[in-house]
């Protein structure tokens, strides 16, 4: 949006007005970028004697309570609450840097939210000394490891969380997706029934190893684009779709997602595994033998990033939404390199190869 509607900039004034005081005013309203999903956003910025510098509103696509990600509906019940709310609620319990939810107006689809800045991690890394790096992105593991196992530790059936889980259902549904969208719908003629059978039959394959793994509390998004370094901290963002999956699952997704192997060199993310590796077991998780750490790690990028091309082709030919291409270079990148460290995974490189340019030495 361009604009903020007046009726809802007047809801919002009203809003603030009840959470801070009455001497609470909104001095500018202005829209914000927003991201994949149908949320939008706008800061505030406020004067009054009892009010923060400025906020920023989650103005929800309607009123009705969704799930952002519809795979992810199966639940058994109707939900009764905005899935952001009830996750934040556990996430603020366990102590990870969550916005603060100031008002909660869902029911006019408004959410006012503590203002972190506009630094999200991706930004900050750059040019940034390797020493550095490595410093903002444990910050983000020590985050993750919080949700993981402090979170599992304190696991509450009433968190929306605990009722859903990365299992061989979900695999499968994304690789399906790269399948129809990153694959199938961009080539002139059909995929051969062979060989659209045998790239089922490796996918298969990795589904039924993830569905596997134990599945611990993961945030599901868990890049460097919904992490912010705010005020010294990292503050974490976009968690509404947080799920029970393998523990490595969104360790992949922060050290690889998009364009983040442009930072993340091996280097790098050896250096992060060790930490991550030595933080987990400090934290009293069970210990994780390197080699299948590695095993697990690869296999959630390898899977994240097959779900991720899908994904922004999607965005593009179905929701309109053509912005998320820019990422796809990076993302096939990643695909390529974890499939050359994956021998058993050959025929999945020659078939892709005949119709992915990317995927060509």
């Amino acid at each position: 949006m361009s604009v903020v509607a007046a009726p809802v900039a007047g809801r919002v004034a009203e809003l603030l007005r009840e959470r801070f005081g009455a001497g609470t005013a909104v001095d500018r309203l202005a829209p914000l970028a927003g991201d994949a999903s149908t949320r939008s956003y706008a800061r505030a910025w406020l004067r009054g004697p009892g009010a923060p510098a400025s906020v920023v509103v989650m103005l929800l696509a309607d009123r009705g309570i969704a799930m952002s990600s519809d795979e992810l509906a199966v639940f058994e019940q109707p939900l009764r609450e905005l899935p952001y709310v009830n996750v934040h609620r556990f996430l603020e319990r366990l102590g990870v840097a969550i916005p603060a939810l100031y008002v909660d107006a869902s029911a006019d689809g408004l959410l006012i939210l503590e203002d972190i800045g506009d630094m999200p991690l991706w930004e900050a890394v750059q040019g940034a000394a390797p020493d550095e790096q490595f410093a903002l992105f444990a910050q983000a593991i020590d985050q993750l490891l919080l949700i993981e196992l402090a979170g599992t530790a304190q696991r509450d059936e009433r968190c929306i969380a605990f009722q859903q889980a990365f299992d061989r259902r979900l695999f499968d549904w994304e690789f399906e997706h790269f399948l129809e969208y990153g694959l199938v719908d961009r080539i002139a003629a059909p995929l051969p029934a062979i060989e659209l059978s045998e790239l089922r039959q490796h996918f298969g394959r990795l589904s039924a190893f993830l569905d596997a793994q134990p599945r611990v509390l993961n945030h599901r998004d868990f890049h460097a684009w919904n992490l912010y370094v705010h005020e010294g901290r990292m503050r974490v963002i976009d968690f509404q779709d947080a799920l029970l999956a393998p523990a490595p699952y969104d360790l992949a997704t922060l050290l690889g997602d998009r364009d983040t192997r442009r930072v993340v060199q091996p280097a790098l993310e050896q250096r992060l595994l060790d930490y991550y590796a030595e933080a987990w077991a400090r934290r009293g998780g069970p210990a994780w033998d390197a080699q299948s750490l590695w095993q697990v790690y690869v296999t959630n990028a390898l899977q994240k990033a097959f779900k991720v091309v899908g994904r922004f082709h999607y965005l593009d030919r179905v929701k309109g939404k053509p912005g998320y291409l820019r990422y796809l270079p990076g993302t096939w990148a990643q695909i390529t390199r974890l499939l050359a460290v994956r021998p058993d995974l050959a025929p999945v490189q020659r078939i892709l190869a005949q119709y992915v340019p990317e995927l060509r030495a």
